[in-house]
């Protein structure tokens, strides 16, 4: 195990990531897992901290099995592993059920996480993207093309544990990578966490609300 927590793990990433705190960075997290790892990173950056809405889609009868993800934005950012679709013999209407779920989430998602508050503006700002860890990089790869397609000035990937792997096909999406381990031989993430336990809904709005607060605080 790497990590006591998400908090600490978001801490020790913190410290790798001072280099951007007067590049006006911008923390996005991917809910849910990802807000505690985010929420130190934007209290040690003094950065505002959002969400970026991304759900997997996840195979019949294996739902941890990503065969594509989505994100928000308009139109939704699409990615869909075609080898892996083929191999399993997943078919097109599963798919446009399964894009049609987990846009519905989304929605829940935007309307519960954000409610009055506007999304951030990140153009022209350093965008830091965020998660407690990468495993095959579906969702990531979405959520990276969203906010990217909002015109950063620089596109950053923070995560404290991924697949070797996995970062490398990541590398040409964004200008930086920061992972504190990349090990080859990698299982599931909660492995590397003492304490993995589920982030929920009240977590998320609650660490949202106190990185607004500190914004609001700051410009004052």
């Amino acid at each position: 195990m790497l990590f006591k927590d998400r908090q600490e793990a978001g801490r020790r990433l913190a410290a790798e990531l001072l280099k951007y705190r007067e590049q006006r960075p911008v923390v996005l997290a991917l809910p849910r897992g990802g807000v505690p790892v985010g929420f130190e990173i934007a209290t040690a950056l003094d950065a505002p901290l959002d969400v970026v809405l991304v759900r997997k889609i996840g195979a019949p009868w294996m739902p941890e099995l990503a065969v594509g993800a989505i994100a928000e934005g308009e139109p939704l950012e699409t990615i869909i592993e075609r080898e892996t679709v083929a191999a399993l013999g997943v078919t097109q209407k599963y798919l446009d059920e399964e894009i049609a779920r987990q846009t519905s989430e989304i929605e829940r998602r935007r309307q519960l996480y954000r409610k009055t508050r506007p999304r951030s503006d990140i153009k022209g700002c350093t965008a830091i993207v965020v998660d407690d860890g990468i495993a095959t990089g579906a969702t990531m790869r979405a959520a990276l093309r969203a906010v990217r397609r909002e015109g950063p000035s620089k596109l950053v990937l923070a995560v404290p544990v991924a697949a070797a792997s996995t970062l490398a096909k990541l590398r040409g999406e964004v200008s930086d990578i920061v992972c504190l381990s990349s090990p080859e031989d990698f299982g599931a993430i909660s492995v590397f966490y003492a304490d993995f336990r589920q982030v929920d809904d009240a977590v998320v709005n609650e660490l949202l609300a106190q990185a607004a607060t500190r914004a609001t605080g700051r410009k004052a």
